[in-house]
């Protein structure tokens, strides 16, 4: 069916497409209203945000930063899964993710949001009040260690640089963990040596609780990053999110 009429100079609507664009008016106006609302959603801080964010990431990066956020940005909800396997986060429908920046694809745009970790071999005095303290990472071999599994990943070997030399152990032990808190708390206990960030276990390190051993192998590695597509536009809620978690420097 003919909707509209053509000439040399001008185009009009035959009757028929008059008829069909008043029964669509309605529609097209909503179409229109919602399309302004989307677009204006971009300027504005509001909406939800979908985040994949690992548990190591949970505790350093976001919960220190949520209150402050949530005052700031009262209009964003944040929808937070946390997982410690490196999900594709386009496929499953993330706006963004937290992970370590070694992990994170070269096609995202990646912020950091903490500081260089740096790793920590320790153990209680009571621990090495029977073990000799190692002196190099082979010698992590003959001890008992506390073994970390990263989700889907398995057991995480322990890694270790010095100079030009690198190197991964993988160790053995009465305990296999996934959880941060217990490895900690396992050490203090005198179960074995752990392998975790020197942020986490500061305090314990300053009274004395644990000793460190092997510093001198531990080196530091890139802390974590917020990533999305770098496709995407960057929308004002994920401007905001990035504004309150990004940090500069080492």
């Amino acid at each position: 069916m003919r909707l509209l009429a053509r000439t040399t100079r001008s185009v009009s609507l035959t009757e028929a497409g008059e008829q069909l664009l008043q029964r669509l008016r309605p529609a097209l106006a909503e179409v229109a209203e919602t399309l302004e609302d989307i677009s204006g959603k971009r300027d504005k801080a509001a909406g939800r945000l979908r985040l994949l964010v690992p548990r190591l990431a949970i505790r350093s990066v976001l919960a220190p930063k949520l209150g402050e956020f949530h005052r700031e940005y009262p209009d964003i909800t944040l929808d937070i899964v946390t997982d410690d396997s490196r999900r594709d986060i386009v496929a499953e429908g993330f706006d963004a993710g937290i992970h370590f920046g070694e992990y994170i694809q070269k096609d995202m745009i990646a912020q950091r949001v903490s500081s260089d970790h740096r790793p920590a071999i320790v153990g209680s005095s009571s621990y090495f009040k029977t073990h000799a303290r190692p002196k190099l990472p082979r010698d992590l071999l003959k001890h008992q260690c506390i073994n970390f599994r990263h989700g889907s990943t398995g057991l995480y070997r322990w890694e270790f640089e010095k100079g030009r030399k690198s190197l991964s152990v993988g160790v053995h032990g009465p305990l296999i963990v996934d959880d941060l808190a217990l490895v900690i708390q396992a050490a203090l206990d005198g179960v074995g040596l752990a392998f975790i960030t020197e942020q986490e276990v500061a305090d314990q390190l300053a009274n004395g609780k644990l000793i460190r051993v092997l510093q001198d192998w531990c080196q530091p590695y890139p802390g974590f990053y917020l990533y999305y597509p770098s496709r995407r536009q960057q929308t004002a809620a994920m401007a905001a999110l990035i504004r309150v978690l990004r940090v500069t420097g080492p």
